[in-house]
């Protein structure tokens, strides 16, 4: 096992959740970038391993399409208990002290045990879901608005930790305030940290400057410099790009929260790059 980073000490508890139903196309790099996360931290792991228990509804035919639920449920409760267990065997084999559920349980009382399940924690990992109508992207909104804790969203292709260049996107508000607090221990350690103001778009606007936040985070350690980027083809088209020029391994932001009538009509930062971000997000509310 590496020694744990000294930047990464705040970081004690980490929480992964996964919902694999065994199909070849669902997103599961949560487990290793939190495994990784967990060894370079030296942090405790806690893996849930979640079944989504499925309910027949009464009518005709009713008996046959129990049978078939309650064979999908087995199904469902069987992957969820071999995916906790290979992790444990993975965590065991990297020197990550680990424990593992795996529920089953229906649909809200598994984002509500989730939810609740987070807030015993520094920090929890998820999957990217680019779906809006999924359990996992009920996961993500659980933990973002009822937990209390920031998020690690991370994308295809991530499977390993790293933060030693982070974009942070400021724009003077709540939101981006608690992000930036919860990510500390990450921009302590990172080598070169950005803050990134995108001017001229309401939702990212300028009127907190990035250069007056700048001070806070080079009182805590945080070798930081800032840029004010006018908006190109959106605020999270910019910060795509912004992440991708200065090869940031992790984007710190705020969350913003619209019902899904208006996320759909107005679109939203967060929604963007919740379906397509080239590195893992770091999310608070």
């Amino acid at each position: 096992m590496t020694m744990p980073e000294a930047g990464l000490a705040g970081i004690r508890d980490i929480l992964v959740s996964v919902t694999e139903e065994g199909h070849d196309d669902e997103p599961r790099n949560a487990l290793a970038y939190g495994l990784s996360l967990a060894g370079a931290a030296g942090a405790h792991l806690t893996v849930q391993s979640a079944a989504r228990r499925l309910t027949a509804v009464g009518g005709s035919g009713w008996w046959v399409l129990n049978d078939i639920v309650a064979a999908e449920n087995r199904r469902l409760g069987a992957v969820a208990r071999a995916v906790a267990e290979r992790a444990a065997a993975d965590a065991a084999q990297a020197g990550v002290t680990c424990t593992t559920e795996a529920p089953a349980l229906s649909h809200p009382n598994l984002v509500a045990r989730l939810t609740a399940r987070a807030r015993l924690a520094d920090l929890t990992v998820l999957d990217a879901e680019p779906r809006e109508v999924d359990l996992d992207r009920d996961l993500i909104e659980g933990i973002l608005f009822r937990s209390g804790r920031p998020l690690l969203v991370v994308p295809p292709g991530c499977d390993g930790f790293a933060a030693r260049r982070i974009v942070v996107a400021w724009d003077g508000s709540a939101q981006a305030a608690r992000a930036a607090n919860d990510a500390l221990p990450f921009l302590r350690a990172a080598e070169a940290v950005e803050i990134v103001s995108v001017v001229g778009e309401k939702e990212l606007s300028d009127s907190a400057a990035g250069a007056e936040f700048a001070p806070h985070l080079s009182r805590h350690g945080v070798n930081v410099s800032v840029n004010n980027l006018p908006v190109v083809g959106g605020v999270a088209r910019t910060l795509r790009g912004q992440a991708g020029l200065f090869r940031a391994d992790m984007l710190v932001m705020g969350a913003y929260r619209h019902s899904r009538l208006q996320e759909w009509l107005l679109g939203g930062v967060t929604q963007s790059l919740l379906a397509s971000s080239p590195v893992p997000l770091f999310l608070a509310h």
